[in-house]
């Protein structure tokens, strides 16, 4: 069973009435057929008015199914563009690659050339690490044979004039070396 259309419904309902319209033109009616009549039109007009009210609802379930397909055909026009753009950016992806790939072989084989082989640079690298290491370690002896040599400097030259400092001792016995202390303010008179 097929839904008729409520706007065909609706012609098909003015159809109706124009041609009882059309009867009533013709006739005399009695008090029995105007009643009749009367509850005929009345009924059409309900029709009418149900059909009014339902027609909004069709209509917009309609464009919601309207709508949804076209989301999904608008989904998939998309995916089928992109699939078709990423293969070839996919294709010429490869031929660059494969294009870098001959051209870092032709920088080996005249780096092979230049350099005389691998013992070579072996050489080179090793050298330049070992220079690197015997740098750090003559900074690593020389700092450390300063700290050790302010360290006895301050424990016996605290005090001296070319130094500076002045041995402070405390009630536990200790001593230390202070090169700024704060004297207590003075009273002013």
């Amino acid at each position: 069973m097929s839904i008729k259309d409520p706007f065909l419904q609706l012609v098909d309902e003015i159809t109706l009435i124009r041609q009882d319209m059309e009867r009533l033109k013709r006739t005399n009616l009695d008090k029995e057929e105007a009643k009749a009549l009367n509850h005929a039109v009345m009924g059409s007009v309900l029709r009418i008015i149900k059909v009014t009210e339902e027609a909004p609802g069709k209509i917009q379930g309609a464009l919601e199914a309207d709508r949804d397909q076209m989301a999904r055909s608008a989904t998939h026009a998309a995916t089928k563009s992109a699939e078709s753009a990423l293969s070839g950016i996919r294709h010429d992806l490869d031929n660059e690659r494969a294009k870098l790939s001959q051209a870092a072989g032709e920088a080996r084989r005249q780096a092979w050339r230049y350099f005389g082989g691998f013992l070579w640079v072996w050489l080179v690298s090793m050298l330049a690490i070992g220079a690197a290491l015997g740098v750090l370690l003559t900074y690593g002896t020389e700092t450390a044979k300063s700290a050790f040599s302010v360290e006895q400097m301050v424990r016996y030259s605290c005090g001296s004039r070319w130094f500076g400092g002045q041995v402070v001792e405390q009630n536990d016995e200790s001593r230390f070396c202070a090169f700024w202390m704060e004297p207590k303010p003075q009273a002013e008179n």
